[in-house]
This record gives structure tokens, C-alpha cells and sequence, in this order.
């Protein structure tokens, strides 16, 4: 009798899992419908040319006829048209491309751009959080700590990296890797990608908000140039645990701001169906951030994003945290440090017209 209860009770918890993970399929494919939608009006057009350039390319081998010169002529009309549908979206729509499912991650970049990478794990108290990574790697023949968060590619790896929403222990990791590049004199390298600390339960009961707090504090003292690059979503105080540093970079289709336009939607309007507003008011571009002075640099993506293109997108980024490094890395860290205190204790503050 004690066997069967727990195999059906067994039972009744795979089943649940099994709903979660098609629900979670569901929501993924409807998200990826909605961004396609927004962009299908502008799509639609670049394909009747690509499809033209197709035609005129088989009409060509058929007949033995030079068509050079039109070939070229069209493939310059869809890389004019796509460049200016991808430099007018919507802040909603880069918020969409940002969570692209073909988007690099951490780890991506990190093996297209690094050398080498040794993984380091855990933080030698709870576990080793999947949603934190990071390790020592040699980035342009330097030695360098990398960390980031992690995402996954299918529903199974988003659910063991928890979404890239790190726990209190990830922090805790991150924050000890920090102190062992700090320990051997190398530069931290942080790629920001994650929708939010966890705010689960046991979360809280292990000290989600200390842990970021610590890590904020010791990050504005950490002796070593650090370099802080956003790569996907840049939400809340997850994207500041790992988010202080001396240089930040920005990818051109990401956001960086204290809530979802989802969650800003739900409180202010009690419904998600305000996104789009909510996404403009809260000014959560790239561009945004660059002219509110919180972060340094723009880095340019592929035509069409990330996602097009991921060994062009990761040597853009590559030269940019080089060119980051060599401009603080001759720095003494005690003047590093106290220029890294004011830039952020500055920020917050404006001055009425």
C-alpha cells in the first residue's frame, strides 16, 4: 500500500512536470509568433526581393545569361531594407529580439570569442548554480575571469539553468570567482543575460537580496579592471549582481532597466496587455541607457541581430572588451576603484532645464 502511494504520487508529479514543460513550449512558440508578426509587414517585402534575387540567379544558369550587375544591384536593396527595418524597431520589438530563441548565450560567446575556458563550479556552500557560469579563459591572448548568466537552447536546458535566473548561490559563486581573479591579478569579463534573480521561496530563505547586495559592494572594490557587457536581457537587480564594473557595454538589441515591460504592465495596469506602452515609458534601449550616461558604449550587432550570425556578432563583441580592457588596465587599482565609486554614485542624479 506505502509502495503504490508513492508511485502515485510519483506518477502525479511527472504528469505536472509534463504540463509545465508543454506550457512553457507553448509560451516560447507563442512569443516567437508575436515577434514575427511585428516584423511580418516589413519581412514581407525583403522576401519578394529575395525571392526575385533567387529566380534571376536560376533564370541566369538556364539561359547562360550575365546578370551581375542585377544580382548586385538587388542584393544591395535587401541589405538597405534590412538595415533600416532592424534600425527603427520598436523598444518592444528589440525586447523581442533580445529573447530571440536562436540568440547566442553566455557559454556561445564565451567559446567563440575565448581560446581557452576552464569552467569553474559551485560556491563552496549550497551548490553550483547552472544559471551562473564562469572560468578562467585566455581572450586575446590574456588570461581573463569570465562569468555570466546562462540560458538554455530547449525547453530541458532551460529548466536546468533556471531560466538564467540565478539563485543567492550564483551570486555567491560568481563573487568567489571574482576574488580568485582578484587573487592572480586578471581582469573579470561579466555577460549580463538574465530576466531577473530567482524570486522563488527557497531563494529568499538562502539570502537572494544580500547576496546581491555583497556582491555589489565588493564589486565597486574589487582591485582588478572589470568589464561588464549586456548581451540579452538586462533586468532588475539580476543583471546587478554581476553588473558593476569599470567599463559597460551595451549589445544594440538588449535592454537594461529595473523591470519587465511585462511586470511594469501588471502592477501599473493590472494586465500585460499594456507591454508595448510600458517597454517605451521605460526608456530601455541601448540607446536609451546610453544617453542616460549608465552605460559606455553601443556594440553594433549583425544585420538582423545575434541570432544571424554568431561568429560575427561574437568578434564585434571580442574587439570591444579588448579595446574596454586596454583603456582601465593601465589604471592603478587604487585610482580605478575610486573613479568606479563616483561614476556610480553619481548616477540618479539630474539637473531640472
Amino acid at each position: 500500500m506505502k509502495f503504490k502511494l508513492q508511485e502515485d504520487l510519483i506518477k502525479s508529479e511527472i504528469d505536472h512536470k509534463d504540463q509545465q514543460i508543454k506550457a512553457l513550449d507553448e509560451l516560447i512558440l507563442q512569443e516567437e509568433n508575436n515577434f514575427n508578426e511585428a516584423l511580418g509587414k516589413m519581412a514581407l517585402e525583403q522576401k519578394e526581393l529575395e525571392d526575385k534575387l533567387i529566380e534571376m540567379r536560376k533564370l541566369a544558369l538556364e539561359n547562360n545569361v550575365d546578370v551581375t550587375a542585377a544580382v548586385e544591384s538587388l542584393t544591395d536593396k535587401i541589405l538597405e531594407l534590412k538595415k533600416e527595418t532592424f534600425s527603427n524597431l520598436t523598444r518592444w520589438q528589440r525586447v523581442q529580439l533580445s529573447r530571440h530563441p536562436d540568440r547566442p548565450y553566455t557559454l556561445k560567446y564565451i567559446h567563440l570569442m575565448c581560446d581557452k575556458f576552464i569552467e569553474l563550479h559551485g560556491d563552496r556552500n549550497v551548490k553550483d548554480d547552472k544559471a551562473m557560469v564562469g572560468g578562467f579563459a585566455e581572450l586575446g591572448g590574456q588570461t581573463v575571469m569570465m562569468i555570466g548568466q546562462q540560458k538554455g537552447s530547449n525547453t530541458k536546458a532551460r529548466q536546468l539553468r533556471n531560466f538564467g535566473m540565478a539563485n543567492p548561490e550564483g551570486y555567491r559563486k560568481a563573487l568567489r570567482l571574482m576574488k580568485l581573479a582578484e587573487k592572480f591579478n586578471k581582469p573579470v569579463v561579466c555577460l549580463i543575460d538574465t530576466p531577473g534573480a530567482f524570486p522563488g521561496l527557497e531563494a529568499e530563505e538562502r539570502g537572494q537580496g544580500e547576496a546581491i547586495a555583497r556582491n555589489i559592494y565588493e564589486m565597486i572594490r574589487l582591485k582588478v579592471p572589470i568589464i561588464i557587457c549586456i548581451i540579452g536581457e538586462g533586468a532588475s537587480g539580476g543583471a546587478l549582481g554581476i553588473g558593476v564594473g569599470d567599463k559597460t557595454l551595451m549589445m544594440e538589441n538588449t535592454w537594461y532597466t529595473v523591470i519587465s515591460p511585462e511586470s511594469c504592465s501588471s502592477i501599473l495596469w493590472r494586465s500585460w496587455d499594456k507591454k508595448e506602452l510600458a517597454a517605451e515609458q521605460l526608456k530601455l534601449t541601448a540607446n536609451d541607457m546610453k544617453g542616460f550616461g549608465l552605460i559606455d558604449e553601443i556594440v553594433p550587432e549583425p544585420v538582423g541581430g545575434a541570432h544571424w550570425s554568431y561568429t560575427e556578432a561574437a568578434a564585434i563583441l571580442k574587439q570591444n572588451i579588448i579595446t574596454a580592457l586596454q583603456s582601465v588596465k593601465d589604471i592603478a587599482p587604487a585610482t580605478r576603484t575610486e573613479i568606479r565609486i563616483e561614476k556610480y554614485s553619481k548616477m540618479g542624479f539630474w539637473e531640472e532645464a
